[in-house]
């Protein structure tokens, strides 16, 4: 004969710790962090011009000394914090074409094979998007760029067998 189940109730802890009922939150701590973001969001395209100019910094670099193994790591990190912030300041467009970049960037073999063209297209659309005030996915303009992007980044690394899932 089979043994009988046993249902054990383990006490809901949560409850206590964010304050009373569960999902209730502070409406005025919302609307302090509210406007805290808002104030912030004044600085974000700064900041975000700001780390466009580290890209463009070891882009020049890399036209001057050639692409080597420490200013290609260079750049994939730059890219890499684009990737991050784009959306956060505003920007998604920035995200998506600086997540390509990464896919050609995030390994040393990659580097060593990128091609500088694609990796300047990337950084040229960039350039754009924040010229254009593009902020979102479905503008004809941003669309057309971030697919064509992403397609010959597809190409380069089924090319040379790079594709990873």
């Amino acid at each position: 004969m089979p043994e009988k189940a046993q249902i054990i109730q383990v006490p809901n802890t949560l409850r206590a710790k964010v304050g009373g009922r569960l999902g209730a939150l502070d409406n005025e701590a919302i609307a302090k962090a509210e406007a805290a973001l808002a104030d912030l969001s004044t600085h974000f395209e700064t900041w975000l011009m700001d780390e466009i100019k580290k890209l463009e910094d070891v882009q020049l670099v890399i036209k001057e000394e050639g692409l080597n193994p420490i200013n290609a790591d260079q750049l994939f990190y730059r890219a890499h914090d684009l990737k991050g912030l784009g959306t956060t300041y505003g920007f998604p467009l920035i995200t998506r074409i600086s997540g390509s970049l990464c896919k050609v960037l995030d390994e040393e073999d990659k580097r060593a094979i990128a091609p500088w063209k694609l990796v300047e297209a990337h950084m040229d659309a960039i350039r754009a998007v924040v010229r254009g005030q593009i902020k979102t996915e479905d503008h004809p303009v941003g669309k057309v760029l971030t697919e064509t992007l992403e397609a010959r980044v597809k190409e380069h690394l089924e090319a040379h067998n790079l594709m990873t899932t």
